[in-house]
């Protein structure tokens, strides 16, 4: 089985997520989306997959989310993404990809839904 998770290792949510799939047997791929940020093809593949729309994924309470104009209710799908691919920190964490599925890890326990 192929996983992957977006992970912050400053994010306690995101380590708790990290140790269940290992606590399963599962070394998931990671993906250190702050260093390596996902461009907006990707953003709308996880979109696609999670089954929500981008103002969904994004972290509301950070500063970068009134700073890039996010915040902004009058702004389309592509710009929400494309503020998401500029301010990574605005994606919400963690994400786990296994296959063609994908779920937010809040609770970390919610990814095994889709394991």
């Amino acid at each position: 089985m192929s996983v992957t998770i977006y992970h912050n290792p400053r994010c306690s949510k995101s380590r708790q997520t990290l140790e269940i799939l290992r606590g399963r047997g599962i070394e998931p791929a990671i993906v250190a989306y702050l260093e390596t940020p996902p461009d907006a093809a990707e953003i709308k593949r996880l979109l696609k997959l999670l089954g929500i729309g981008a103002r969904d994924v994004m972290r509301k309470k950070e500063a970068a989310y009134t700073e890039s104009g996010a915040d902004d209710p009058g702004l389309d799908e592509g710009a929400l993404v494309a503020c998401i691919a500029a301010n990574p920190i605005l994606l919400e964490r963690p994400i786990v990809v296994s296959g063609e599925r994908a779920a937010i890890g809040r609770p970390p326990e919610k990814v095994l839904d889709i394991l």
